[in-house]
């Protein structure tokens, strides 16, 4: 009896520690994206997902948690209060590692974040229609002097939506009005409800024929809207790109953080990652987690420069 127990014990001994010490992943993994499906980031990291999937053999799925582009960003409260156990794993923008901590948002403070690797420079750009009485930034600078013109963003506390203001501060002039949007896009332009946006090209690569693109938010000009001077050749100031990338909780094991960087680099340094590049103006590319937090850094002090312009 004492020996059948013996065994029994070794069996539930070795079963418990297999629990433990099991290898990632071992269940669904969800991957956040807080905003509204469709875009860049959400396109790219449904590929993620997708590869993520076959590579390891769980369920991997894109979760659409938009609202609150000015805070409190749901969808980074999700992977804040998860597990520190790679489950969670956020597809986030500047604005939630940056400054998510600094804006009132408990969930998100101290700072809660550590990149896997930054993946995407959007095609951020500053556009109007086709009629506006405007074709530059400077034209627009005099116009606005006199007259008021209504900016659309995706929220305040975005690095598009700063930029965006510090350099009409720059350039000595205000902003009539300005609002959030969940969706900028050819309709926004079309209707009226704003007359300058900041957006990605993609949403309006459908009517880019009825769009001048003033400027863009990017490092280096867009290929497919080559005319354009980026952020930087209008003021080297403000010289910033609006990214992408994966983050996970700071307590998130070294193995796991290696998994889930092996399958995204992998996907988008792939074919259709980089077509997706070509048709689109963006760009797609691998950072790994020291170079993504050395751009982190850099971006901090940007970001203090827009806030002196702002006043904040």
């Amino acid at each position: 009896m004492k020996r059948i127990l013996t065994a029994a014990t070794a069996v539930i001994t070795l079963g418990l520690a297999g629990a433990a010490f099991a290898e990632y992943p071992e269940k669904p993994v969800s991957f956040i994206v807080p905003w509204p499906p469709g875009d860049l980031e959400d396109v790219l990291t449904r590929m993620i997902a997708e590869d993520f999937q076959t590579e390891y053999g769980v369920a991997a799925a894109v979760v659409n948690r938009p609202g609150g582009g000015g805070g409190p960003f749901p969808g980074a409260i999700d992977v804040a209060t998860a597990e520190a156990d790679g489950y969670t794993i956020g597809s986030f923008v500047p604005a939630v590692p940056l400054i998510g901590h600094e804006i009132g948002i408990p969930e998100l403070a101290p700072e809660k974040f550590d990149p896997i690797g930054i993946f995407l420079t959007y095609p951020f750009v500053i556009a109007t229609s086709i009629d506006s009485p405007y074709s530059t930034m400077q034209e627009l600078a005099d116009y606005a002097k006199d007259n008021d013109v209504v900016l659309g963003h995706f929220g305040d506390v975005l690095t598009p939506t700063q930029v965006t203001k510090a350099l009409a501060a720059s350039m000595g002039f205000e902003w009539g009005a300005d609002a959030a949007y969940d969706a900028l896009d050819c309709n926004t332009l079309a209707s009226g409800d704003a007359d300058v946006i900041n957006t990605t090209l993609q949403l309006v690569l459908p009517c880019l024929d009825q769009v001048k693109v003033l400027v863009s938010i990017t490092g280096e000009r867009i290929s497919l809207v080559p005319d354009a001077p980026t952020i930087g050749e209008v003021d080297s100031n403000l010289n910033i790109a609006l990214w992408n990338g994966l983050f996970v909780l700071k307590d998130t094991p070294a193995d796991v953080r290696d998994r889930i960087a092996a399958v995204a680099k992998k996907t988008v340094l792939s074919e259709r990652a980089q077509k997706l590049a070509a048709e689109t103006g963006a760009l797609i590319y691998w950072q790994d987690a020291t170079e993504s937090a050395a751009v982190i850094e850099v971006d901090k002090a940007t970001l203090a420069t827009i806030s002196g312009l702002l006043g904040e």
